[in-house]
């Protein structure tokens, strides 16, 4: 716990005398006030957490972190778990959707091993900080051991801070893995105390008998386990993920660097509620880029109290959401540092 604790007392809040100075920058440009609505506030947001004038977003990095889960073996899900290492293979090779939306934005895509339920061949494009060979089946018992939750979280913040040589202006997080909906749906239900059929969805689109199935399975797993909803890591450690451990870690990490987190779909959330459990000052880190088709994702933002830029139906996750959003938040960025006030135009101002 000591790399995690080190991590979290570097959060600090955001800068609020830098949101107002781009505020009344804003006010200036040659528009009416306020008239770029949202992008307006997005702006501020970066600037209050890099705490730069003129921030620029041209390193832009997505992590997409895999695992495999144990419930899979309970049929939650349509496809088989060995999906999630051929996927990873894909990621490599390019071709899946947010290699697509990266190369559209011009992001670089992290790909990292942090559970996949098989040794995957080594390349040069891959990280592996592999906790263990998927987590064990949580409606039988604990995902994972404490010291592997912890572990995750720690490879994590490893993650980013090995990537900020490189350079990071902006964050993306992503995910895959097979069950791990059903992951999530424990996650928010254990720490918020919501019902299960509540926060559960159709996930990789399985049919009506088999959410039921689903939801039933979610009921076992919390019973059998009763994860601590005031204890982050326990929650983690017993119906988790070590890629959901892994994107804990990297918002952590993000926030103590100042660094803007934009996270994708459900399974980011349920990162970000064991993130801000643990420090509260992340959330403001945290910029959501949609809202997906999962129902439990609306509940999740507005638990948290974060407001999704889009909102197009998207339960694809890898990051493919994140990168969509990082776009909005580079234009927003783009509108504050670059575009001409009313002086610099010579147009005239309201009167």
């Amino acid at each position: 716990m000591e790399k995690i604790q080190k991590v979290i007392k570097n959060i600090e809040p955001i800068d609020a005398r830098m949101m107002e100075k781009a505020e009344k920058r804003l006010d200036f440009l040659t528009k009416p006030r306020g008239s770029l609505g949202r992008l307006e506030e997005l702006a501020r947001i970066v600037v209050g957490i890099k705490r730069e004038e003129k921030p620029d977003l041209s390193n832009k990095v997505i992590f997409t972190l895999a695992g495999d889960h144990g419930v899979t073996a309970e049929g939650v899900s349509v496809f088989p778990q060995e999906v999630t290492a051929q996927m990873v293979y894909n990621f490599l090779k390019g071709g899946a959707g947010i290699n697509v939306l990266a190369r559209h934005i011009d992001a670089r895509v992290i790909v990292v091993d942090m559970g996949v339920a098989c040794q995957l061949e080594l390349h040069p494009n891959l990280i592996i900080r592999k906790i263990n060979c998927g987590t064990k089946n949580m409606a039988k018992e604990p995902a994972m051991s404490r010291e592997e939750a912890i572990r995750a979280i720690n490879e994590g913040i490893e993650i980013l801070e090995g990537e900020l040589k490189a350079g990071i202006d902006i964050i993306g997080t992503g995910d895959m893995g097979i069950g791990n909906t059903t992951s999530s749906s424990a996650i928010l239900a254990a720490m918020t105390g919501a019902p299960v059929e509540k926060v559960t969805g159709r996930g990789t689109g399985i049919d009506e008998s088999m959410l039921k199935h689903k939801i039933r399975v979610i009921e076992r797993a919390l019973e059998v386990n009763r994860p601590d909803a005031t204890d982050p890591i326990d929650v983690l450690s017993k119906v988790g993920g070590f890629e959901i451990g892994g994107l804990v870690g990297i918002m952590l990490a993000g926030a103590s660097h100042r660094i803007p987190v934009v996270i994708d779909g459900f399974i980011s959330g349920a990162a970000a509620l064991l993130a801000t459990a643990m420090e509260p000052k992340v959330r403001n880190y945290l910029i959501p880029s949609h809202c997906s088709a999962e129902p439990g994702h609306r509940f999740m933002l507005s638990f948290l109290g974060l407001r999704p830029i889009l909102d197009l139906e998207l339960r694809l996750g890898e990051g493919t959401g994140a990168a969509l959003g990082i776009n909005i938040v580079d234009a927003a960025v783009k509108i504050l540092t670059q575009m001409a006030t009313f002086p610099e135009a010579g147009v005239s101002q309201e009167l």
